[in-house]
């Protein structure tokens, strides 16, 4: 197989033998039509040469966004079509890998210097009506923009980083005098102060000055060789799994064995692991999700969480049984996978808005629909027409032209025409069979698409569709 660099420069090549042949064509009438076949011939490998020196640039494990879209993905799979043509696969918020053309992908600088992550706190620059407001990090977007716990979407420019040293004085200034009754004992004297008469500017004798003052002396607890061994077992258990990590944490702040080291839970917290008391509680509220979950039947449990991301919009539901409940509904739109935490961040949403609706009682199979609100990559499929095949608990599987997807009611505005009712389970029929030829023109796979967002054929449309069919020899 050769290699990439060989095929662009192969490529190359031929592209700059059909330039030849065309300058040596033109003006000849009598090879208008051999003039016409090169002019395509070259546009294809023109085409394909490009594609394969964007292509060339990626790499796994990069970030990249589209062209105008806040997403941030990372590179899962780079890959090449048996027709020579290069993909570049993306996971865009953790989903499903999705492949991109690469001419549509940028390499997002921001992410690739990692100027900040999900956790850090910033803080709002002037001119912007939140300016002084500091927020926590839940999201990165593309081109540096970010998404807090608040769900508030600030530009690059909109926000700066609170650097460690600023995070540990504002950490500081709230620990205050904060469980201080744990380890501290506290105790009156009085000190005695000699001041001179230079000190004083006076000229009188030496001055006795009495101060009372408060002097704080810390107890630091010894803690016994089991309490030793079970503080070592448990902060390894932190720097492991947000489960186990909330988990342990909760035992180490419930049982105090922070106590021999650290006056307070929160400093506790910034030294040993690196973080505030915020993000401890915020894995501790986790794991105590994660345990409601686990009490689940287990053929409605399904599968437990896999990462904070997942559980976060969960902790804001103040019910035990809307928190399952919501879980449950984002395996079930993760088509019975473990859902992202965009999925679950939805989900929760829409359960705060307005109930979800049974998708049984919205339709049935073989019902068509005009997709529209879809985001992401199947925004495309706006407009188009598509028909039911499958209902599930709250999402519809439905199939388009060229495709299948899984959508919620709200993406679907029910088609009430008898006639087009009719018609559409056999027109897509039609397209499918053409469709599912290997080698299918560039034409008719342009007509196909048109022929997708119709809800119904014109009599010209029609035999476009049939011309095809015969084209192909799509038997009846």
């Amino acid at each position: 197989m050769i290699s990439v660099t060989e095929n662009i420069k192969k490529l190359t090549w031929q592209e700059n033998q059909l330039h030849s042949s065309l300058d040596n064509l033109r003006g000849q009438r009598s090879k208008v039509k051999e003039h016409k076949q090169l002019a395509q011939e070259l546009s294809r490998v023109v085409s394909k040469r490009q594609n394969l020196q964007d292509w060339a640039i990626f790499e796994l494990g990069m970030p990249v966004h589209r062209l105008n879209s806040p997403l941030l993905g990372i590179v899962e799979q780079l890959k090449i079509t048996p027709g020579g043509m290069g993909e570049v696969w993306v996971s865009w918020d953790g989903l499903l890998q999705i492949p991109e053309q690469p001419n549509m992908l940028q390499l997002d600088s921001a992410a690739m210097a990692k100027i900040i992550a999900v956790g850090d706190r910033i803080e709002i620059v002037d001119g912007h009506k939140e300016a002084g407001k500091i927020f926590t990090v839940e999201r990165l977007l593309a081109r540096g923009a970010v998404e807090t716990t608040d769900e508030i979407v600030f530009e690059r420019e909109e926000w700066q980083k609170i650097e460690e040293a600023d995070q540990e004085s504002l950490e500081t200034a709230k620990e205050g005098n904060e469980e201080l009754k744990h380890s501290a004992s506290f105790t009156q004297s009085t000190q005695m102060v000699t001041k001179s008469k230079e000190e004083l500017n006076e000229k009188a004798p030496e001055t006795i000055v009495t101060v009372d003052t408060t002097v704080i002396s810390t107890q630091i607890e010894e803690l016994t060789e089991d309490e030793e061994k079970e503080r070592h077992r448990l902060e390894l258990k932190v720097e492991r799994a947000f489960y186990e990590a909330g988990t342990a944490l909760r035992e180490l702040r419930d049982k105090r064995l922070y106590r021999s080291t650290h006056r307070s839970w929160e400093g506790y917290c910034k030294e040993r692991f690196g973080y505030g008391r915020d993000c401890a509680d915020l894995k501790i509220s986790a794991s105590i999700v994660v345990e409601e979950i686990k009490k689940l039947p287990t053929n409605r449990r399904q599968f437990l969480p896999t990462t904070l991301e997942q559980v976060r919009p969960l902790i804001k539901l103040q019910k035990l049984e809307d928190r399952t409940f919501a879980w449950q509904q984002a395996v079930e739109q993760a088509d019975g996978k473990v859902p992202s935490g965009r999925i679950v961040k939805d989900i929760v949403q829409r359960l705060k808005e307005k109930p979800l609706v049974k998708a049984s009682d919205f339709c049935t199979i073989g019902d068509p629909f005009i997709l529209t609100r879809l985001e992401g990559a199947e925004r495309k499929y706006n407009g188009c027409w598509a028909i039911a095949f499958e209902v599930r608990d709250f999402t519809i599987a439905v199939d388009v032209y060229d495709n299948t997807l899984t959508v919620k009611p709200d993406n679907l505005d029910p088609i009430d025409l008898p006639d087009v009712r009719r018609q559409l389970p056999q027109t897509l029929k039609r397209i499918k069979k053409l469709r599912n030829i290997e080698i299918l023109d560039r034409g008719a796979k342009n007509i196909l698409k048109d022929l997708g967002r119709q809800i119904y054929l014109t009599d010209l449309e029609n035999k476009l569709l049939s011309f095809l069919e015969r084209e192909y020899r799509i038997e009846e």
